[in-house]
């Protein structure tokens, strides 16, 4: 089965594979004891560190291993924040950094600081002067990832830095590191070794000299005093091993790679009817691309596409363990219904995405057959004769991709100007309805109270049919 969700968790790279073996009999002992066995795992651990280190474009002594790349981001947060509470509680990131940030920023503002959240354009990227004109005097900390995880834009991060004075930049480089140089400027900077072909279970936290840090854990002396615990000795070695093969050969791997997601980007909106690539088209990583398809749920599109044979991602809104907009999304104001990310491992040849590129046309128009949607909407219709002035279609208690689909379905039943009101209940509408008249070049009037337009809950989303 081709494999498509490298930015989840990439394939065990062989480098890696070697590395552990060779760790598990080498590396077991305690590295902070005194006998021979620790001696050769602390020999181990220095030398990987090392490595991590000359990667990452830190001292070694800079450089601390976490248990992950989530644990990183809220060590290094908070650690951050605590480290300079003097200057002020005030927290800013972007709108689109990952979960564990925005969890992490949830927590300190429950316990009394404060945050603000920079907007992102409709590519998911920053711009450097809104997010540094986002600063306060009592700003502690600014967080702004290399990379986003969903749709793979990158950020301005040395841009921004520039603009940041002395207020300290954590870079959740999670997403890029090893595939691309780390960008300058930052203080803290976070990674995550399976996202590079390393062993799931090591992160890296990496603070430079001179940054305040205070972890918000007990005291520890391990990892610099700033993760606590005993350090996975050859989980860290095959991290560290990996991470030096896969930056040797990112070059030319990357430049392949972003041959074939070009081949993606330019192909899937030709073979599939209403689909939308999202993502900066040019400023982004070289192996991830994400396009939503109109009316339909990105789940059910996984199911069908794992069932050919090919493992992807979504970002779609409603999931099973959630119910909840992707926050990514959301915050582009693209579609949060029937995303597909698809994310390529290196080794991946022109025939596996020429066959999911055969495969995927077949797929969604399976998926959008029940709906009974035609696609190609009439040119005019009838003159709009409904009440309060607009096609009422009541969605009630049912959730996205319903509200666009039916949507979809009767727009033509209104003249051009005409006004449909879409009364929906689902939070996710707020996002998708104002998302698909952007793509379909329809414009979206706002929205108004349901019981306006004969709902007994919540809320009428306007269109106005151009």
């Amino acid at each position: 089965m081709p494999y498509f969700d490298a930015a989840s968790t990439a394939p065990l790279h062989p480098v890696a594979r070697q590395a552990l073996l060779a760790a598990l009999d080498e590396g077991w002992a305690d590295p902070a004891r005194l006998h021979r066995s620790a001696r050769q795992a602390r020999m181990l651990l220095d030398a990987a560190r090392e490595t991590v280190a000359e990667v990452l474009g830190a001292r070694a002594d800079e450089v601390s291993f976490t248990a992950s790349g989530t644990q990183s981001l809220q060590l290094g947060v908070l650690g951050a924040l605590r480290g300079h509470r003097r200057r002020g509680s005030h927290l800013v990131h972007s709108a689109v950094e990952h979960s564990a940030v925005l969890h992490t920023a949830e927590r300190w503002e429950a316990d009394g600081g404060a945050v603000t959240s920079v907007p992102v354009d409709r590519h998911g990227r920053v711009s450097a002067g809104e997010f540094a004109a986002a600063l306060r005097p009592d700003t502690a900390l600014a967080v702004l990832q290399s990379a986003n995880h969903e749709v793979g834009t990158l950020q301005p991060v040395a841009e921004t830095a520039a603009l940041l004075g002395d207020v300290p930049l954590l870079v959740d480089a999670a997403q890029s590191a090893g595939r691309l140089p780390v960008p300058a400027g930052w203080s803290l900077l976070t990674a995550s070794a399976h996202k590079w072909g390393g062993p799931a279970g090591v992160g890296v936290l990496a603070v430079r000299k001179g940054v305040r840090f205070s972890s918000a854990l007990p005291a520890d002396d391990r990892e610099g005093g700033r993760v606590p615990g005993f350090p996975n000795v050859p989980a860290i070695v095959a991290a560290a091993a990996s991470l030096r093969a896969v930056r040797a050969g990112a070059e030319a791997e990357d430049a392949r790679l972003r041959e074939l997601v070009d081949l993606i980007r330019h192909r899937v909106p030709r073979l599939v009817p209403a689909v939308e690539v999202v993502g900066h088209p040019e400023q982004r990583l070289p192996h991830l691309v994400t396009f939503s398809c109109l009316y339909v749920d990105g789940e059910a599109l996984l199911t069908e596409l794992d069932r050919a044979g090919f493992a992807v991602s979504s970002g779609s809104s409603c999931t099973s363990s959630t119910l909840t907009p992707s926050h990514v999304l959301a915050a582009m104001g693209v579609l949060t219904e029937g995303n597909l990310r698809v994310s390529l491992p290196a080794g991946t040849t022109r025939a596996e995405v020429d066959a999911f590129l055969d495969v995927l046309p077949r797929v969604v128009a399976d998926v959008r057959a029940p709906l009974g949607l035609d696609l190609a909407l009439p040119a005019d219709g009838p003159a709009d004769d409904h009440p309060a002035g607009a096609l009422v279609l009541d969605t009630l208690g049912r959730r996205c991709p319903i509200p666009v689909i039916e949507l979809a379905k009767h727009i033509g039943e209104v003249a051009p100007g005409g006004r449909v009101a879409v009364l929906s209940d689902d939070e996710a509408a707020r996002h998708d309805i104002p998302a698909w008249c952007e793509m379909c070049g329809h414009t979206y009037a706002g929205e108004a109270p349901a019981a306006e337009y004969g709902g007994s809950h919540g809320t009428a989303y306007l269109v106005q049919r151009s």
